[in-house]
């Protein structure tokens, strides 16, 4: 019989270095519920299955974002291109109206699609799981498109970065 590995306490920084060498998108996660806007910055947006379409997130439990998001029942992912450092900046911040003065439309589903983003994902919210400090939020996809060109955001080892394709690629 296998006996199970035994506990070993990880310090929260080494945990972030070590994670942090991994690289992520960013994306920016709008809604809107009874005419207010909601939005949220992530660095944790994935894939989840190809048949049926579905992607995923966590937000952290404090966001207050994710609330009105959640309410909601649907929600649009924004995939935040190089040149959008300024707008993962002001949806990662606390308060305030994360859309005043930004150029923004509508996604087929009506919400809020920022001017500019790499690619778009209407969702319909599929499932919640409570995980830790997160949720893990799984979203059934009803719409998407993207771009022809640009390069997207990237967040690695605590910095931002820009995707520059490998030579002989």
């Amino acid at each position: 019989m296998t006996q199970p590995a035994p506990t070993v306490a990880i310090d929260p920084q080494s945990f972030r270095k070590v994670l942090g060498a991994y690289p992520t998108g960013v994306c920016v996660i709008t809604s809107v519920l009874d005419g207010v806007r909601a939005g949220l910055a992530v660095g944790s947006f994935t894939s989840i299955s190809l048949d049926p379409p579905l992607v995923g997130f966590f937000p952290g439990k404090s966001s207050t974002s994710w609330k009105s998001i959640e309410q909601a029942g649907r929600f649009c992912v924004n995939v935040l291109g190089s040149d959008q450092l300024a707008i993962s900046h002001r949806f990662a911040s606390k308060g305030g109206d994360k859309f005043a003065d930004l150029a923004h439309g509508t996604s087929p589903a009506g919400l809020p699609l920022l001017d500019g983003a790499m690619a778009w994902i209407d969702c319909r919210l599929e499932t919640v799981y409570d995980i830790g400090d997160h949720y893990l939020v799984v979203g059934a996809v009803t719409d998407l498109a993207c771009k022809p060109d640009g390069t997207p955001l990237i967040f690695l080892r605590g910095a931002y970065h820009d995707a520059v394709p490998l030579a002989g690629d």
